[in-house]
């Protein structure tokens, strides 16, 4: 027998896998660079320089300013009341609006594609007219006998009718793009409903869930026209954020319509990082 066979080299020792760093070094084209820059010209323009604007306009009334509009009985309680509903608001819409995504998608039914166009409704109508729809039906003159003018049931109401669509649409494209085959796989698998949907629907729907919600509650809390006509501005019960800018602006009091609306822009600002950690910790989970 040859020593050859019986004499084998031991084999080298195994190297630690290394990982691949991902490079730092930029991948943008030049005609790439140039839109680039032109975006971030138009977004300045659009939305930053607007809003260092107001913050300017707030910072020149002092921080005595400030704090006094803020902690003004009226202006407190238009706050907390414009919050307060905002987020009752958004909490309905993702119950509601993720619901109604999922009939459209999951669910054939006759009346299907009228809903479809309805359901946009509150995006095409200018948000005066809505709140002439509302007071049509829900006013002193209501054909179905409820009157929610001058009431916070009337704010809930206005703000629910705007806001349902921005939960609807951003869910529903992502339900279209969900496999069924991983549910059926799961569910062969001995997965109960609550599992599957728990460690499979929710994840992949987490992040629409929560731009939708976000953008729910950007809109309500900054809600004017539809709430002109419902909320009749009765200070601390019916009075909310908006209405209250508008106010101080009649007043020539423009450091304190600033100081309102920075503030209501660091309360949007909040929610919307913490719903988007929330996404990223349920994407994760699951």
């Amino acid at each position: 027998m040859s020593t050859l066979d019986t004499e084998r080299p031991d084999p080298a020792p195994a190297q630690p896998r290394l990982r691949k760093r991902r490079s730092r070094r930029s991948t943008l084209t030049r005609a790439s660079g140039v839109g680039l820059g032109l975006a971030v010209v138009w977004f300045s323009l659009l939305v930053l320089i607007p809003l260092a604007a107001v913050v300017i306009a707030a910072a020149d009334g002092g921080w005595s300013t400030f704090v006094n509009t803020i902690t003004d009985g009226d202006t407190a309680a238009a706050i907390r009341l414009t919050v307060a509903e905002a987020a009752l608001v958004t909490v309905v819409n993702v119950v509601m609006g993720t619901v109604i995504a999922w009939v459209l998608v999951r669910d054939r039914f006759w009346g299907k594609r009228v809903l479809e166009v309805v359901i946009d409704l509150p995006f095409a109508l200018p948000t005066i007219v809505a709140g002439l729809v509302l007071l049509s039906l829900y006013g002193p003159d209501s054909p179905v006998g409820v009157n929610v003018v001058n009431t916070r049931q009337g704010i809930f109401l206005a703000l629910l009718f705007v806001t349902l669509p921005f939960v609807v649409r951003t869910v529903q494209p992502v339900l279209l793009e969900l496999d069924a085959e991983v549910e059926e796989a799961a569910a062969s698998l001995g997965a109960s409903r609550a599992t599957i949907f728990r460690r499979i629907i929710l994840p992949a729907l987490a992040p629409a869930i929560t731009a939708g919600a976000s953008l729910a509650f950007a809109r309500a809390i900054s809600e004017f026209g539809s709430l002109v006509l419902i909320a009749g501005n009765q200070p601390r019960y019916t009075e909310v954020a908006s209405l209250k800018i508008l106010k101080y602006i009649e007043g020539d009091q423009q450091a304190a319509a600033a100081s309102v609306a920075v503030l209501l822009l660091l309360v949007a600002v909040v929610v919307i990082v913490v719903l988007d950690i929330i996404s990223r910790r349920v994407a994760a989970r699951g």
